[in-house]
C-alpha cells in the first residue's frame, strides 16, 4: 500500500523539523507514541482488563477497612 523508501522518510522528517522546530519534535514524537499505544490498547481490549483489575483492587482495599 505505502511503498516508502528512505528518501521519502527523510523528506517527511525534514518537513516535520521545519514545521515543529527542533525543540518541539521530541514532544510531538512522544505524544504520537502515546496515541498509538492507547489505540492499540483500545483495539485489543487491554484497557477494559486494566479497569477491571483496578476496580477489583479498590474493592479489596475497601474490604480490608
Amino acid at each position: 500500500m505505502f511503498n516508502m523508501g528512505m528518501t521519502e522518510l527523510i523528506l517527511i522528517l525534514v518537513i516535520a523539523l521545519v514545521v515543529f522546530g527542533p525543540g518541539k519534535l521530541p514532544e510531538v514524537g512522544k505524544a504520537l507514541g502515546k496515541g498509538i499505544q492507547e489505540f492499540r490498547k483500545a483495539t485489543s481490549g487491554e484497557s477494559a482488563k486494566e479497569e477491571t483489575r483496578e476496580l477489583k483492587s479498590e474493592v479489596k482495599a475497601e474490604e480490608k477497612k
